[in-house]
Order: structure tokens, then C-alpha cells, then sequence
């Protein structure tokens, strides 16, 4: 994963988004539909209409950043809202790339306390 400064925020763009986007039509997406800035520093989030490919746009200071993800098996857990966003945490972006459902993650293991 990339190293992201502190304050980063992280958006997911709800919805179906057409993949075959690049760095113009999805910098065009973030400022006409989301209502932000792609030059802002914060990452944003696409999926596609099949959902095992996921994009992120991000404005690193020297230049916009695309990074596409595809799984091999499975699908990217995606919020059921049509439109606008979804702001999510490190941990939870990190959940979501590996295939991850991160809107209820679930602990495996409770860890005992000894006195």
C-alpha cells in the first residue's frame, strides 16, 4: 500500500462507475459528481459494474496517481447508496483492497487478560 500523509481522507464514489476511465474522466468525475478537487491529496475510489475491479485516483503533489486493483475471486464490498460518498478509514481501505467486508469487520480472536 502507499504511504498516505496524515489527513488524507479517503473517499469511496457510491454507485457504478465506467472503468474504462482514465486519469481525465475520473478527475472529471471527482469534480463534477463528488464536488471535489482531484488536486486535493485525497484518494478517491471507484468500482466497477462487475465489482471485482476497483480504481483510486490520488494527487500525490507531483501528479495524479491511478492505481487499479482486480480480484481473482470474490468481489469488492461496496456501500448499496446510488450516489455520492462514502468516507472511509486507513484500516478500512486496507480491509477493502484485500477483499475484506470492512463495514463489519469481525474479530476472530478475543484475547485473554491475565491478572
Amino acid at each position: 500500500m502507499i504511504a498516505l500523509p496524515t489527513g488524507t481522507q479517503i473517499w469511496i464514489a457510491a454507485g457504478v462507475t465506467d472503468l474504462r476511465r482514465g486519469f481525465t474522466g475520473l478527475s472529471a468525475q471527482v469534480q463534477t459528481v463528488l464536488k471535489e478537487s482531484p488536486f486535493s491529496g485525497h484518494v478517491f475510489v471507484f468500482r466497477g459494474r462487475r465489482g471485482d475491479l476497483i480504481k483510486m485516483l490520488w494527487w500525490d503533489g507531483d501528479g495524479l496517481c491511478l492505481f487499479a486493483k482486480r480480484l481473482e475471486k470474490g468481489r469488492f464490498i461496496w456501500p448499496r447508496v446510488e450516489n455520492g460518498t462514502v468516507a472511509l478509514t486507513r484500516a478500512q481501505l486496507s480491509m477493502l483492497l484485500e477483499g475484506i467486508d470492512w463495514r463489519r469487520p469481525i474479530r476472530t480472536h478475543t484475547p485473554e487478560i491475565s491478572v
